[in-house]
């Protein structure tokens, strides 16, 4: 990978041992929590490569179950995260996964709650930097890096199109854009990585549109 700054080398502010088995550990959680939209009732995390290996000993299983509970990188309660997600009322598993995943330190993570589900696969890439490689079952990329609206819809001709003049109109920059679809008239989804959040009332808009069928804001740059 290519590092941008000094920030990508040191990492960021974090509770250590290992920017790449915590901090990236805990901004993994976050994006899985932000997708399924509350804090997770159920959480099974699938390891691979180097954190199925010494996962236990960089606490990297305390550090996305930090993130599951939404805490940031610098949270002084990250090593107290089983206890305190254990109270909570988080029921939490750790399985070994066989074969190699999209990169040695790598997870996939599904959780139940709220009724809901939501399922990540995704992995820390060193510094504290993150790659998500896989929402709801769909292959988009993203970093992390920026506010992220992850828009499940139907592939019809249009949808892209109104989306996008949408973020245009209320004046928002798109540095990013990811699509999958399941086949041709089926279930896709979309990714916009932006310079900036966008305001509730064009995330409203965007939900209004047709064949939209899911709207999620997935947004670490906001602090918990």
């Amino acid at each position: 990978m290519r590092f941008k700054n000094v920030f990508s080398i040191i990492g960021p502010s974090m509770v250590g041992p290992s920017s790449s088995h915590t901090a990236g550990a805990v901004r993994i959680g976050r994006v899985a929590r932000q997708l399924l939209g509350s804090q997770p009732e159920t959480a099974k995390m699938t390891l691979f490569g180097s954190f199925a290996e010494t996962y236990w000993g960089h606490g990297t299983d305390l550090a996305l179950t930090a993130g599951l509970m939404d805490y940031e990188t610098d949270d002084q309660r990250i090593p107290q995260a089983d206890v305190l997600a254990e109270d909570a009322g988080m029921t939490l598993e750790w399985v070994q996964g066989r074969g190699n995943g999209p990169h040695p330190n790598s997870v996939k993570i599904q959780l139940t709650g709220g009724g809901r589900t939501a399922e990540i696969v995704a992995a820390s890439i060193g510094g504290g930097t993150i790659a998500v490689y896989s929402l709801n079952g769909f292959d988009v990329q993203i970093t992390g890096e920026y506010p992220t609206l992850a828009v499940k819809h139907s592939d019809s001709q249009g949808v892209l199109a109104n989306m996008t003049a949408l973020l245009s109109r209320d004046g928002y920059n798109i540095g990013y854009m990811d699509v999958d679809r399941k086949g041709r008239s089926g279930d896709a989804m979309t990714v916009f990585e932006l310079d900036s959040a966008p305001e509730e009332s064009t995330i409203q808009a965007i939900r209004k549109l047709p064949h939209i069928k899911e709207v999620t804001m997935i947004d670490l740059t906001k602090r918990s």
